[in-house]
């Protein structure tokens, strides 16, 4: 099982573990994370703030009221883990025999990196792993005399070169697993034989504004994030899609004689082949009786529609003419005009640089950024993981 403390009192960042980065809470980035390992076949979470828990549960997890006497800043990780196992029904009537503790302020952590922790402590025998990164630095610590002294290099030789330096590593406070029975015993997440099991994520933890900050920074290069599986949504029958931010980047070319012009994927014409093929209804949908846009929408067989404030009226005109339920809808959008659209819809998605907003509300946040073959991916997903209904 793993299991996740999350503080409801935060000293360096408040209320950090339901802020969202890159549209999706830290809780709800975390619990996604246990959720998709092939070892984890429960996720809990335990906190002492009923906003957290209403989040965690959510995204899958079962909510765990943690005493206040456990929810200090003082209080230790290890203290809730021990509150969680040894008081909670269901861990029991049947007690796990390896506990995955996951920590929110670790945002890069995704399924493998839990897959590849608990694979490693099976596989070496050992009776707690923790995930770690390589750390190629120069280490100092300062003498009795206020000298430097070189740690894992000697300063008073030639100056090695960085990779040459005896591998080091750092934990970056992801991953840590550990067999119950020992765990119990000692109350330490480092109990017995602990191995380090290297990932490949990086050192960010956020704990400070400034973590905070530098996450934002590194997130942009995130790949795919989201849950899309037949058991959690209706099958497909329609894909509506907002233009701008979507088919296109939003840039516009103005010609010299005032005409505009955009770029397009061809990629998305190949996707939107693929649901045509498969009887998938398509709408496109946008604020402004744009020329460019409807031009575009023939061009792919899309119907096209628009109105300046009211998109939603729109598409629900549109879906009950076709006798579809928003629950078979599925949705692109890239701006705040899309978000009531998105929220109604049985699935939704975002291009990789929409809005936070925009991010926030969707389903599930993709890889390629608006213009660089948004529908294209989200039509292949749909198709591989058997999403399509009857069109």
């Amino acid at each position: 099982m793993a299991a996740i403390p999350a503080r409801g009192g935060s000293v360096g960042l408040p209320g950090k573990n339901i802020r969202p980065l890159n549209g999706i809470p830290l809780v709800g980035r975390t619990v996604r994370a246990a959720r998709g390992s092939r070892f984890v076949s429960e996720v809990f979470v335990s906190s002492d703030s009923e906003e957290i828990l209403t989040v965690a549960a959510k995204y899958g997890a079962h909510p765990v009221s943690r005493p206040l006497e456990l929810s200090g800043p003082t209080a230790t990780s290890e203290s809730a883990l021990v509150h969680l196992l040894e008081n909670e029904p269901s861990l029991q009537s049947e007690p796990p025999d390896i506990l995955v503790f996951l920590q929110c302020t670790a945002p890069f952590t995704q399924a493998h990196h839990v897959d590849q922790v608990v694979e490693a402590l099976l596989n070496k025998d050992a009776t707690s792993a923790i995930s770690v990164v390589d750390d190629h630095g120069f280490y100092w610590e300062i003498g009795a005399d206020g000298a430097g002294v070189g740690l894992n290099h000697d300063p008073s030789t030639q100056r090695v070169r960085r990779q040459d330096i005896s591998a080091r590593y750092r934990e970056n406070g992801a991953v840590y697993a550990m067999r119950v029975p020992e765990f119990l015993k000692s109350g330490n997440r480092y109990c017995g034989k602990t191995i380090l099991v290297p990932v490949d994520s990086t050192w960010i933890e956020i704990d400070t504004s400034q973590d905070w900050d530098m996450a934002e920074a590194f997130i942009r290069t995130e790949q795919f994030t989201g849950e899309l599986s037949p058991e959690s949504v209706n099958p497909v029958r329609a894909l509506v899609t907002a233009f701008d931010g979507v088919h296109t980047d939003n840039s516009v070319f103005v010609n010299r004689d005032g005409t505009e012009s955009i770029v397009c994927n061809r990629y998305d014409e190949i996707g939107l082949d693929r649901l045509h093929g498969r009887n998938v209804r398509l709408l496109m949908l946008d604020r402004d009786d744009n020329g460019l846009a409807a031009q575009r929408a023939r061009k792919l067989g899309m119907e096209y529609r628009y109105h300046p404030f009211d998109k939603l009226q729109i598409m629900s005109d549109w879906s009950a003419k076709q006798e579809i339920s928003f629950a078979e809808l599925a949705y692109i959008g890239a701006d705040v005009a899309d978000i009531d659209c998105m929220k109604v819809c049985g699935l939704s998605a975002a291009p990789r640089n929409a809005p936070a907003e925009v991010k926030a509300n969707a389903t599930l946040v993709l890889e390629s950024a608006g213009g660089a073959a948004v529908v294209h991916e989200f039509g292949e997903l749909l198709i591989s993981r058997g999403m399509l209904g009857r069109g």
